[in-house]
């Protein structure tokens, strides 16, 4: 499994990627990785109907084990299927590098597939954007209930978005690109275009070429690059991109020296400044809430 690579999983166990179901439903495990904490539920304890309480938990720890050990089975059947387009020769693999050059001298088409939280940041000069999943925005009680619990279990430190399938990458895909067409498929890490060649290559796409690693691989002179951040930063957020926390602004920070620390330095102090500051805030609300009972 060399050639794939395959990205920690690490950002997509702290959000929950909602995929529609039926849409990729030949993918489950792909970005449909959302633990279901049940067990934190054992914090509370009702007054009444303590046995019937306990059972509920009891099966939703359950519940949760069963669709983990699901998703465990479906990526694990994933990895075997791009494995083989991979080792068949059905998806052609090229660096970061690679890719750079075949844009340059063969003319073929960089097709990003990445959600527009990471586009805008950078993207390559003359690529093609359709995404595969996207930001979901929509303000439904479950979407929100999602964002929620994305945010409590990471977001908020990774800056990782909720998203769900785009339902129109194919046809959007089949608009803009005839069946026998040279497509250079890229996201930011490298799991979701590899996701993105099975579906086009059993759609009609032959000639497909799969960046591997992403662009986090590529080195700035590899790939034409447009947009406000390096390449490597696209698919950073969060705290930890606003502290400079991430590895790949730590291997920034050492290239650029010290000037480049002080900033992020200055930024985490600030962070503490507030903390402490908010904490002041409301022990002094406290006591003036306090006050005005006792009165």
């Amino acid at each position: 499994m060399e050639a794939l690579a395959l990205p920690s999983m690490n950002s997509l166990t702290i959000s929950c990627s909602n995929l529609q179901k039926g849409s990729f439903a030949n993918l489950p495990g792909t970005l449909h990785h959302c633990k279901f904490y049940g067990q934190s539920t054992l914090k509370f304890r009702p007054l009444h109907g303590t046995r019937h309480y306990q059972s509920n938990v009891i099966k939703m720890q359950s519940d949760s084990e069963d669709y983990e050990l699901k998703q465990m089975r479906d990526m694990a059947a994933a990895k075997k299927r791009w494995d083989s387009l991979i080792r068949e020769g059905k998806v052609k693999v090229l660096t970061p590098r690679e890719a750079g050059y075949a844009i340059q001298l063969s003319d073929k088409t960089l097709l990003d597939v990445r959600p527009s939280t990471e586009h805008q940041k950078a993207w390559v000069k003359g690529s093609t954007w359709i995404p595969i999943f996207e930001v979901d925005d929509k303000v439904d009680p479950g979407t929100l209930s999602r964002k929620v619990t994305s945010f409590m279990m990471g977001g908020w430190w990774s800056g990782v978005p909720t998203v769900s399938y785009n339902s129109r990458f194919l046809s959007e895909v089949q608009e803009k690109f005839p069946k026998d067409a040279d497509l250079i498929l890229a996201c930011q890490k490298g799991l979701r275009s590899l996701a993105a060649c099975e579906l086009l290559y059993n759609a009609g796409y032959k000639n497909l070429f799969w960046v591997q690693g992403g662009l986090d691989a590529a080195e700035e002179e590899d790939l034409a690059r447009e947009g406000p951040q390096p390449l490597k930063f696209a698919g950073i957020g969060g705290l930890s991109e606003f502290l400079g926390w991430t590895d790949q602004q730590r291997v920034a920070g050492a290239k650029e020296g010290w000037g480049y620390r002080l900033v992020y330095s200055a930024r985490l102090i600030a962070v503490f400044l507030a903390a402490d500051a908010l904490f002041i805030g409301a022990q002094q609300l406290g006591r003036y809430i306090q006050d005005l009972r006792s009165h």
